[in-house]
């Protein structure tokens, strides 16, 4: 069996599929998000949303060049889509997020909001002629010619499909947070504090009721940023 399937016993706990109705599952291909933070293409149309009925199906439906992801144009069936990331088939426009059981899920949205993205900054260099690199959670990378106010934690919104940054939400103390890890994983609540450990130890982060690791905590603008309820 190719290297390109996994058994579905083996498969991400957060992927909402059956483990025992079939043997092999098609992993994604290569991507910025890690393997349980996002599902290939061609399963998210089959076996999520319900475009497609087949594998084969899907394939025909990418070949179309209707489907985009962050608004370019995707063909692979093996494209991971990952979390916050906006998947358009047609005029219908989804976006990935962790429902309250830690499972991917598809929601629709409006136009408008398929027309932005929330990113989370996984953190910073600077490279050759002293330009800032930003690297962003899903993998992409914003280039500066100075170095942005940006620091890891934060989160940017960018237009899409030109990756222009249009919010900057700052993980500070009332900032709101989505859990994207944890027993609270799926909720949206406000910070109440943020504390960095000067040591090996991972920064935590507190809020009303709870507190989880500063990894856990996405920052966005608002709740309603967050499409957990699925349209009727």
């Amino acid at each position: 069996m190719s290297s390109s399937h996994i058994k579905r016993l083996m498969m991400p706990r957060s992927w909402p599929l059956p483990r025992k109705s079939n043997i092999w599952v098609q992993k994604p291909d290569p991507c910025g998000h890690s393997m349980d933070k996002c599902m290939p293409m061609a399963i998210i149309l089959r076996d999520v949303i319900g475009i497609a009925h087949s594998r084969r199906e899907a394939k025909k439906i990418l070949q179309t060049r209707n489907v985009c992801v962050d608004g370019q144009i995707e063909t692979g069936a093996g494209r991971g889509v990952g979390l916050m990331d906006v998947l358009t088939v047609g005029d219908q426009h989804f976006r990935c997020v962790l429902d309250k059981n830690g499972k991917l899920r598809y929601n629709e949205i409006s136009a408008k909001a398929a027309g932005s993205k929330t990113c989370r900054v996984s953190g910073k260099t600077t490279i050759k002629g002293g330009i800032t690199q930003l690297h962003l959670h899903d993998g992409r990378n914003l280039l500066f010619d100075e170095n942005p106010e940006y620091k890891s934690g934060d989160s940017v919104v960018i237009s899409l499909p030109d990756q222009k940054i249009t919010a900057h939400h700052k993980f500070e103390e009332g900032a709101t947070a989505y859990l994207i890890g944890g027993s609270h994983i799926g909720e949206v609540a406000t910070v109440r504090s943020h504390e960095i450990k000067r040591s090996s130890k991972a920064n935590e982060v507190q809020f009303d009721e709870f507190g989880t690791i500063s990894d856990y905590a996405f920052i966005i603008g608002d709740a309603k940023d967050i499409p957990l309820e699925v349209k009727a």
